[in-house]
């Protein structure tokens, strides 16, 4: 039960981050093998996108990894990107739970829907409803790129595709892939 604790309290405070550097030899948005079918080839662990979203006021998000886990969860990370020229407050994002206690705003509203199995994930709470997922205490600022991560509860093992929803933005096919 200590390690449970550990681990909730260690996912949730996703609110620290450091502006990208521009390391990566790609821009977010560009990379990641695709089939013919705009259906990534397989999630990557090392960074490399496997799916974009394109939203308003210049946020993109870039999808680098989808894992099931052998806990039953799912846990999708990218990056968040604001090419916009003022701080974006994912005050839609946020699945309606603006306070988070103080914490800020979040990605909570993101969603995996199972087409085939004809159901839809919510983002996993800890005991005091926050979300297991990134926080963004005032947003995310004008030119900023920050890690993101979202844990869900995992769909059958034969579920491998499912689309991430993010309101305000249009869906993505991701592929799951086992760790």
């Amino acid at each position: 039960m200590t390690a449970a604790m550990a681990f909730t309290l260690t996912a949730c405070g996703g609110g620290d981050r450091a502006p990208d550097t521009g390391s990566s030899s790609q821009p977010p948005g560009e990379g990641g093998d695709m089939d013919g079918e705009g259906v990534p080839d397989s999630a990557s662990e090392d960074g490399e996108v496997m799916a974009t979203l394109n939203g308003t006021n210049g946020v993109n998000i870039a999808v680098t990894s989808a894992i099931r886990d052998q806990g039953g969860f799912v846990t999708v990370k990218g990056k968040i990107e604001n090419t916009g020229d003022r701080a974006y407050l994912f005050d839609r994002w946020s699945a309606g739970d603006q306070d988070f206690s103080g914490k800020g705003a979040s990605v909570g509203g993101m969603t995996l829907v199972d087409k085939e199995g004809k159901k839809r994930y919510y983002i996993l709470r800890d005991t005091d409803n926050n979300c297991l997922c990134t926080m963004f205490p005032g947003g995310l600022g004008a030119g900023e790129i920050a890690d993101f991560f979202a844990q869900f509860p995992a769909p059958p093992a034969e579920t491998t595709e499912v689309d991430l929803q993010v309101p305000t933005m249009s869906s993505v096919t991701i592929r799951i892939t086992d760790k």
